[in-house]
């Protein structure tokens, strides 16, 4: 008896220093897939147009963001910016992608340098669309391109088009064209290069289009989009204040 309780103690012994190596199954790797994937805020996605002179230095447009950037990720902790900003000659097309508290900032921030300076780098924002809780982002970091396409004075072919007609364009071809990033740029790779025309001319927007909708007065600048944003929707009537309240049928 007293041989059988020894030996239970001896085996508990080993049992507590034998290292306890999980075991695990494909449902489970599947669950903790899952779970790091969960996200721990709602995507947005936003695109932008706008104008620059034609001298401006391309440089300094990618460093004013990459700075932007930098300092909102103080204040919105893990929410990292991803995108596409692709500067054309006299242009600008930008899509962003994070939460929606970053991307407002960024928007309050372009704001604010356009009161502070009188030729700001970038003008004549427009907010082309902001889609909302999408599922998952297309750019897996911020890039950044120069399109040096060689000026060819062609017919202007917006001025046949509907707005409607030059904005399925737009998000047809941005959508190809992300798509064909998120499959050919490697894991780690910011920059596209400047010869996004000779590779794949047939995904990247004209020029003209991006004029256009920057030219668009249906479209909303950034503060006027923040204007409305910051605006309640449900709106306090005099006749909802006074006593006693009027009957309505």
């Amino acid at each position: 008896m007293a041989h059988t309780r020894k030996s239970s103690k001896k085996s508990h012994a080993v049992d507590t220093l034998t290292p306890q190596v999980p075991r695990s199954n494909y449902f489970h790797l599947q669950e903790e897939k899952q779970r790091l994937q969960m996200k721990k805020f709602l995507l947005d996605r936003m695109f932008l147009v706008a104008s620059i002179h034609e001298n401006v230095d391309k440089q300094a447009i990618a460093d004013y963001y990459e700075h932007t950037f930098q300092t909102i990720l103080k204040y919105h902790v893990g929410e990292g910016v991803t995108g596409l900003l692709l500067i054309y000659p006299t242009s600008v097309l930008h899509i962003l992608e994070s939460s929606n508290g970053t991307l407002l900032r960024i928007l309050l921030d372009y704001v604010k340098q356009e009161k502070d300076h009188e030729e700001f780098l970038i003008q004549n924002v427009k907010i082309v669309t902001v889609s909302h809780d999408v599922p998952s982002r297309i750019f897996l970091h911020w890039h950044m391109s120069v399109i040096n396409v060689p000026v060819i004075y062609l017919d202007d072919v917006t001025q046949s088009l509907s707005l409607n007609e030059v904005l399925t364009d737009f998000l047809t071809l941005t959508h190809k064209l992300g798509l064909y990033i998120f499959k050919t740029v490697k894991v780690g790779t910011k920059t596209l290069g400047d010869n996004l025309h000779l590779v794949v001319p047939d995904l990247l927007l004209s020029e003209q289009i991006i004029k256009y909708l920057c030219r668009a007065e249906e479209l909303m600048d950034p503060a006027t989009f923040l204007n409305m944003y910051s605006k309640p929707i449900h709106i306090t009537l005099d006749s909802e204040v006074v006593w006693p309240a009027p009957t309505r049928f």
